[in-house]
Formats: structure tokens, C-alpha cells, sequence
């Protein structure tokens, strides 16, 4: 990182550039460009096409960003799907143990990454939940993305924070269902054919409609730009959505989950 960020600041002084001209041929922030030319911020490869462009390199940047080792690309590949998420024309979510996080309640996200292990520390919750709702501002957004959600009936099932997290979460989710940008469906119990047992995964789209697939691990995440790969992930979740609950039908399971309250 400190390699790359050296590499940048030489090239930008060598074309006669501030670091406030270059962030503003950018489009980012004078500090972003700083932290990169510092070493404590990963170059992602979607900026890194924009450095080579403003300083006339033949993608000497963009090369670096995308053969940074693994320990250093996995969280920019989190960062930059942050980014993507933000601006998406499309979303189509499958999760198995958690309701998706775009879906989630303050409280919910709270007791979800408290239980984090080793336990990350309260302010580091406090924190993570913020950023968490904030992404959520996407659902307000004057012409949100469309969102489709497949959610694992297990994920509706345990009481991740207590009960009254837990019926607040329910109600959120019956609130969801109703908009109209959203299609949500629950993968129920019981099932005798799976087409999501490799996990979660997140489908994405654009505004340059291009395809892109994300998916988490325990230790790391990871944005996937083959098209042969997010294909395969594409069928997986049409696939998965002919295995789910309809629409009513996933109501009815809230309305039943509801009732045992």
C-alpha cells in the first residue's frame, strides 16, 4: 500500500498537480487522495482507472491496484462494494443466518455484530451500526434501485437480540414487503432441494449495467467481476427463487411469526 500510494504522489507531482486539483479531477476527497498516498488506504481499482485517465498513465495504476496482495485487496474489495451498493441500479440479496443488511432494524444490527467473536468492543458496534443504517438511505434514495431478498427461514427463527428485538425485526419486515421496489421471499424449512448451499451472496448492477456478485466469509469478503462466475451466481439465485416462498405466501409466514408474539 505504501508501494502504490509512493507511486501515486510521484505521478501526480510529476504532472504539476495538487493534491486538492487531483482530488477534484477525481471527484473524491482531498483527504482520500492523502490516506492513498500515505499508504493508509487501499487504492481500489475503480479509482485507480480514474488516477490513470487524469494523469495520462497507460494503466500502470490500475495494474497495481488489481495485483495488490490478498491481505490488502479484501478490504478493498469490502470498500468498493460499499460504494457500488450506494448507487446500484439493481440488488438481488440471498441470506442464510441473518436478515440482509439493508433490512435491518438499529437494534437488530446492534445485537447482530455484538455477537462478534472476539467481541469488537462497544464503540466499534455503535459504529458499525451507523454505517449499517446509513447504507440504508438507499431505499429513500428519489428513484431507489430495485431489491429482490431471499432470506433463509432460519434467519427468521432465532431471536437474535431478544424477543422485543426480535418482533421489531418481524414488523420491519412485514413493513418492507409492502414496497413497491422491493420483492422479498423466504427460503423455508424443510426443503428438499437447495440450490444456495455454498452461502450467501449478493448480486449487483451498475449504473454502467454491469454485473458484479459479492459474498462474505468468516475471515474476508470479496467482489466477483467475472462474468462466467456472476452468471453461474445468477442462476443460482433465479434458481433460488423458484425454490422460496411467493410474495403472499412469505406475508402469511410474517403474519404467523407475528402471532406467536
Amino acid at each position: 500500500m505504501k508501494m502504490v500510494g509512493a507511486q501515486v504522489a510521484t505521478a501526480r507531482v510529476a504532472n504539476g498537480m495538487t493534491q486538492r486539483a487531483f482530488a477534484e479531477a477525481l471527484h473524491v476527497d482531498e483527504e482520500t487522495v492523502a490516506s492513498i498516498e500515505q499508504g493508509r488506504r487501499v487504492l481500489m481499482p475503480n479509482v485507480a482507472e480514474k488516477m490513470d485517465r487524469a494523469l495520462g498513465l497507460p494503466g500502470i495504476l490500475t495494474v497495481a491496484a488489481n495485483r495488490l496482495p490478498e491481505v490488502d485487496t479484501i478490504p478493498a474489495w469490502a470498500e468498493e462494494y460499499m460504494e457500488r451498493e450506494a448507487e446500484a441500479l439493481a440488488l438481488s440479496w440471498y441470506n442464510t443466518l441473518t436478515v440482509p443488511g439493508l433490512l435491518q432494524t438499529e437494534n437488530y444490527a446492534r445485537a447482530v455484530l455484538s455477537c462478534h467473536v472476539p467481541f469488537i468492543g462497544l464503540a466499534k458496534i455503535e459504529l458499525q451500526t451507523a454505517h449499517r443504517i446509513q447504507r440504508q438511505k438507499i431505499l429513500t434514495r428519489p428513484v431507489p434501485p430495485t431489491l429482490s431478498f431471499i432470506i433463509s427461514e432460519t434467519a427468521l427463527r432465532d431471536r437474535i437480540g431478544g424477543d422485543a428485538v426480535y418482533y421489531e425485526q418481524l414488523r420491519h419486515l412485514h413493513t418492507c414487503a409492502d414496497f413497491p421496489t422491493i420483492s422479498l421471499q423466504v427460503l423455508p424449512l424443510g426443503i428438499t432441494a437447495h440450490a444456495g448451499l455454498a452461502g450467501p451472496f449478493t448480486l449487483l448492477e451498475t449504473p454502467e449495467f454491469q454485473h458484479l456478485a459479492y459474498a462474505e466469509t468468516q475471515r474476508g469478503s470479496f467482489l466477483v467481476r467475472d462474468p462466467n462466475e456472476v452468471s453461474i451466481l445468477s442462476q443460482k439465485y433465479a434458481m433460488l427463487r423458484s425454490q422460496a416462498l411467493n410474495f403472499a405466501e412469505t406475508k402469511d409466514l410474517l403474519d404467523r411469526l407475528l402471532g406467536e408474539s
